[in-house]
């Protein structure tokens, strides 16, 4: 077959093909024409199958035109269809008997409730809620931070870089330099929001969420921190949940710790959950370090302040009871169909 052949050929069918479906009064005829001309064994495919003996410099003018000719058909059949459908016996025949299909209803997905609940929490304790940029620069999101160019520190965070310089910012703290610069003490916030790290397994996700908590005022020490995370704990699990500090290591604060629960599964006996300890790790905290209140013009003989960040996903896992983080990103709607409200 030659390449104008080929052509005159499609073009043939395709007029036929628009007759067939225009002229269909049943939709036992419809289909018919549907399964001889747009089949898989119908006559466009089986053109289709011949375009391999042309020219290879005819092959694409061939396919536009298969292609043109299958969805002008396509749409003439759904247009046959709703014609037929709304002329056919018993058309406009309705039972308004019949119980009407119940639309199934929707509900806030956990992630976004526990981060509402968490920042309800923080709220009645008189912080702000604050947002600012996902793309961040390097010098809010790592120098501002006290997190030195050289600093081995920076490799904890696994950051996804951009260009120009830019980046998806690692965590929410950044919004502690940018809400700074901009008050004067006192600062109480509290900053929820996505952030990215390359980090993928059953507990981490490139992306997640995390609430950040600042507070800079007169007089502000560990217990003020100690106490304000007591508190949340025992409103968000339970209120005999108590919390441990352990030391650690964060460049923005001074003294850092680490805040362990009461394992939500055994109360603190020793669980598989806790593996034996009774203790949960749930998120960092400490003194906001006074080489950040340089960046600011904070006076640091005049004011401290206390920051703690806390990962959304990993307090819903805990409260949730899931094994896996992925259950909140699958799209598998029967995981959070357990959960309504």
């Amino acid at each position: 077959m030659t390449p104008q052949e080929f052509l005159e050929r499609a073009s043939s069918l395709a007029a036929e093909a628009l007759a067939a479906l225009s002229g269909a009064s049943t939709p036992e005829v419809l289909e018919e024409a549907r399964v001889k001309y747009l089949g898989s064994k119908g006559l466009l495919s089986a053109l289709s199958r011949q375009m391999g003996g042309l020219d290879r410099e005819a092959r694409p003018e061939a396919g536009k035109a298969l292609n043109d000719a299958r969805a002008a058909l396509q749409e003439a059949l759904a247009a046959a269809r709703g014609r037929v459908a709304g002329s056919g016996e018993g058309a406009e025949e309705l039972d308004v008997t019949l119980p009407g299909r119940r639309v199934p209803v929707g509900h806030t997905h956990l992630i976004n409730r526990t981060a509402r609940e968490i920042c309800a929490i923080f709220e009645r304790m008189g912080l702000t809620i604050t947002l600012g940029p996902e793309v961040e620069t390097d010098y809010y999101n790592f120098e501002a931070l006290n997190f030195p160019h050289d600093h081995p520190s920076r490799d904890m965070q696994q950051t996804l870089f951009l260009e120009d310089g830019l980046l998806l910012r690692t965590h929410t703290s950044c919004v502690q330099i940018r809400t700074m610069e901009k008050t004067r003490p006192p600062v109480w916030i509290i900053v929820p929001g996505k952030t990215y790290r390359r980090d993928d397994d059953l507990t981490h996700s490139p992306m997640f969420n995390q609430v950040e908590g600042l507070v800079v005022d007169k007089g502000i020490t560990m217990a003020d921190l100690k106490g304000v995370l007591s508190e949340f704990a025992r409103q968000f699990f339970s209120p005999s949940t108590g919390i441990r500090l352990r030391p650690s290591f964060f460049p923005f604060t001074e003294p850092s710790a680490e805040v362990d629960i009461a394992c939500v599964s055994c109360g603190g006996r020793g669980c598989r959950i806790c593996k034996g300890t009774g203790w949960l790790e749930v998120l960092g905290c400490g003194m906001v370090d006074p080489a950040l209140y340089a960046y600011v013009g904070y006076d640091p003989e005049e004011v401290s302040g206390f920051a703690f960040g806390i990962g959304v996903d990993r307090m819903a896992m805990l409260k949730y009871r899931l094994d896996s983080i992925g259950r909140f990103y699958s799209g598998d709607t029967r995981s959070m169909r357990q959960f309504p409200g």
